[in-house]
């Protein structure tokens, strides 16, 4: 086993995998969203993809360093425990786990200089945690796939 999270998901021949298959789990929760939070989130990734096509993949692969090194003391702990699937874990912990998660697009949203991205992401960041609760199981059975 690898020695970290990190050196796992970010090793060269896997980190385009786990970027991609990012990318997909990312589309399939936006693609599953309804109601009028669900309509923003939509309209903001088309924003955002309109603004430029591999804006999306180009964030995961830049932000995935940041988000492996949150991510590590729950794999850490996840694997003390000895447990099974990563993705409950992380659903099990879901608030401090998002937050954990958001407070890297958080701060990558504070630092951007493009107008058009700003907006979108402020217009979806007050519902993003219970969003990005939902994925956890899937971020956590992606995340084991690459380092577990």
């Amino acid at each position: 086993m690898t020695a970290t999270l990190s050196e796992a998901l970010l090793a060269p021949d896997t980190r385009p995998l786990v970027v991609a298959d990012g990318k997909a789990v990312l589309e399939q929760q936006v693609s599953g969203l309804s109601g009028i939070s669900g309509a923003a989130i939509k309209i903001a990734y088309k924003t955002v993809v309109v603004f430029s096509a591999d804006h999306i993949r180009y964030m995961i692969d830049s932000l995935l360093p940041q988000m492996a090194e949150e991510l590590e003391p729950y794999w850490t702990e996840f694997n003390a425990a000895g447990e099974g699937d990563f993705g409950a874990f992380l659903a099990d912990h879901g608030e401090k786990v998002s937050e954990a998660l958001l407070s890297v697009t958080d701060a990558r949203g504070r630092a951007s200089t493009r107008p058009v991205i700003i907006k979108a992401y402020n217009a979806v960041r007050d519902r993003a945690s219970k969003h990005v609760q939902a994925s956890l199981p899937q971020v956590g059975a992606l995340v084991q796939k690459y380092a577990g």
